[in-house]
């Protein structure tokens, strides 16, 4: 793979970017935010390693430009930060993944490669997905309900796509897992739980019904 790793402390970065690429990959290193939009800009990449506390431009607004120019490239944001809170900031802005540091790159490469099998479903989904009144765009990274837009962090998009492709079905959580944010296995957190409260608050803010069902003890079922 062709990594961008962004790291500002440079003997932390030299290490882990020699062990990556002692693992086969090609590693490109910058030490802040504009030096990483600017490389985006000239270079395409499989994935980027973000650190998120930096000088100049913080990992968060990184990912938040990149997404708001439409730049879907995988992220996983590399992290001294291990609250809870602070992994839901990382993600809602539209990371892929966030892993605390110091981590075995082993780990960071399984990750990174499961965010960009995610990627790999988005890009083959259909332009659009309908299920009752909600239709969403994954390759726009749009979504609408009754003709109104909705606006959707990255994997609330993602979330929602894949309960819409298979509206009707019950989805466990592990499914969800596995489909929408590219893990393997069942991870300690209640992650899904709190992505499907997040869906289900904007998919009725303007006053429709709750389409989605709650399966005790399964899983997720988006109404048809």
């Amino acid at each position: 793979m062709h990594l961008l790793l962004v790291e500002d402390d440079a003997t932390y970065a030299h290490g882990l970017a020699a062990d990556l690429i002692g693992l086969g990959h090609r590693v490109e290193h910058v030490f802040d935010g504009r030096l990483a939009l600017a490389a985006i800009d000239r270079e395409q990449y499989d994935a980027v390693i973000l650190d998120r506390m930096m000088p100049r431009l913080d990992g968060l607004s990184v990912v938040e430009m990149l997404r708001a120019s439409g730049i879907t490239v995988p992220i996983v944001m590399l992290t001294a930060l291990s609250m809870a809170s602070d992994k839901v900031d990382g993600l809602e802005a539209g990371a892929d993944d966030y892993v605390v540091k110091p981590v075995d790159p082993h780990e960071l490469i399984a990750r990174v490669q499961a965010v960009i099998r995610g990627r790999r479903w988005t890009a083959s989904e259909s332009d659009t997905i309908r299920a009752g009144d909600i239709v969403v765009s994954p390759t726009s990274f749009r979504a609408w309900r009754a003709g109104q837009p909705i606006t959707l962090a990255n994997l609330e998009l993602k979330l929602l796509a894949e309960l819409a492709r298979h509206a009707g079905e019950v989805l466990t959580r592990a499914m969800l897992i596995e489909r929408v944010w590219g893990y393997d296995f069942e991870p300690e957190t209640n992650i899904v739980d709190v992505y499907i409260r997040r869906l289900r608050m904007k998919l009725t803010e303007q006053g429709g019904a709750d389409p989605i069902e709650t399966v005790r003890g399964i899983g997720y079922s988006l109404k048809p």
